[in-house]
């Protein structure tokens, strides 16, 4: 279904309010302990068993950085002892030829991310070494039809390295801008030009990658409507193939980074709507295609024909133009995806290791999901990448009367109804214009476990 916008302010700020990002269903705060490893060798020889094995995709979290941005909420580790990302390397070698033993060899691995914290903390060398590990022990896709991305500082990298990444098999680029304007910078402690940033494009395009991305943050301290607007301009005359432009969800209670942004200069709410009204209109105006959940991409690009003819995917790196692939996360506090399992790593690097040099797996916690669960999901998957629910569909797939079954759900929906958000239809239920900027609104009322205080957990919608 083609996607359309329509921004009403007083809509947005009347359901701007805590909910999931829905990279899973069910999500984070559901995962427990009680999901051990043996669970996880289950799912992982379930899904080696199906008729047709799902390809492989994989995570890795390199959690290093040189110097603290204030605004970020991430799992990451201050340092400039680079010494510390050689150690990091070792184990995660051990941690992939392990995670490698648990797949059939004849699945291909033709998704890959490198997120952080800063993946171009690792040198050159060190991340030839790292594809080097996944090529021995997995069943790489060479064929440039895969999907390896990476986020990139631009700070980190020179246009020489941008070739060598390439050269190295990644297909697809993250830079991360956040905003050009020097006091917003000096105000969450991360100054790069707008050259560094320009000339990065240059060379990703000349060393022919695929897609290139650029992440945006509006809300940050010092933010005004005529400074972001600059940034758009500059950012749209880049013409990058896509776009993520992130609401900042400034919580200092739950992130200690986040305390050293001055409270006066943080805007005021109604700030945040002018921006998003702002960004939308821009670059809307300038021929971006909105994707859904804070992303934007040319016309051309493989993630806007994914979204026009039904393929578009969602996991825990977002929007994915892959079919569903078992996700293997590696690293610390990386989360992945195999069969009808989520696993999430230990989140602290010293558990890391002591995992790993007692010869076991460094997963932490999990989820097994259940018939219910897996209904839920494909419901709320439909929504945030299609706009719509297919009655039919989902009855076929899970045998099942959608109405009988869902009945509390619609009826949780009456509101949006009635706002114009959605429309319950008799054979689907459809995001209209003005819904889909809430779409993890639409989508909560099919959520099962979100129980008053549980959405305090969660960023706002909007």
């Amino acid at each position: 279904m083609a996607q359309t916008l329509s921004f009403n302010r007083a809509l947005v700020k009347k359901y701007d309010r805590p909910g999931p990002r829905y990279t899973s269903y069910p999500t984070a705060p559901q995962f427990h302990q009680a999901f051990a490893l043996d669970d996880y060798r289950t799912c992982a020889r379930e899904s080696n068993q199906l008729p047709m094995a799902k390809p492989l995709s994989v995570y890795i979290h390199i959690p290093f950085c040189k110097s603290l941005c204030y605004y970020c909420a991430c799992n990451k580790i201050i340092t400039h002892k680079t010494e510390r990302a050689a150690r990091y390397l070792a184990y995660l070698k051990r941690e992939i030829t392990m995670q490698a033993e648990l797949f059939d060899p004849q699945r291909k691995l033709t998704q890959l991310h490198l997120g952080g914290g800063t993946p171009t903390y690792f040198t050159d060398e060190q991340l030839a070494e790292l594809m080097q590990a996944l090529r021995d022990a997995f069943n790489l896709d060479d064929s440039d039809t895969h999907e390896f991305s990476l986020e990139v500082d631009p700070r980190t990298v020179t246009p020489e390295q941008i070739h060598r990444l390439r050269a190295l098999g990644f297909n697809r680029l993250s830079f991360g801008v956040q905003d050009f304007d020097e006091k917003v910078q000096q105000a969450v402690n991360r100054i790069q030009s707008e050259e560094q940033t320009v000339e990065l494009v240059q060379a990703a395009r000349e060393a022919r990658f695929k897609s290139v991305s650029v992440d945006l943050i509006y809300g940050l301290p010092l933010q005004t409507e005529a400074s972001f607007r600059t940034t758009l301009d500059k950012i749209i005359d880049l013409r990058p193939d896509r776009i993520a432009a992130y609401s900042y969800a400034h919580l200092p209670h739950l992130v200690r980074a986040q305390r050293l942004i001055r409270p006066e200069d943080m805007p005021p709410a109604e700030r945040k709507l002018e921006l998003l009204e702002l960004t939308i209109k821009r670059l809307t105006a300038a021929g971006y295609v909105y994707i859904g959940m804070d992303h934007f991409a040319l016309p051309g690009d493989e993630l806007a024909l994914a979204r026009s003819n039904g393929t578009l995917q969602r996991n825990f790196q977002g929007y994915s133009t892959h079919a569903d692939c078992d996700l293997i996360g590696l690293g610390v506090s990386s989360i992945g995806k195999v069969g009808d399992g989520y696993s999430q790593n230990v989140k602290e690097l010293s558990q890391y290791y002591a995992r790993l040099d007692e010869g076991l797996l460094p997963i932490q916690r999990g989820y097994r999901l259940n018939a219910d669960d897996r209904l839920r999901r494909d419901v709320i998957i439909s929504l945030m990448c299609h706009g719509y629910v297919s009655f039919a569909e989902m009855e076929q797939r899970h045998a099942i009367d959608f109405r009988q079954y869902f009945s509390a759900a619609l009826e949780k929906l009456a509101e949006a109804c009635r706002d114009g958000l959605v429309e319950i239809r008799d054979d689907a239920v459809v995001l209209l214009p003005q819904g889909h900027l809430m779409m993890r609104n639409v989508a909560m009322a099919f959520d099962a476990y979100l129980e008053g205080e549980t959405q305090q957990r969660f960023s706002r919608t909007v």
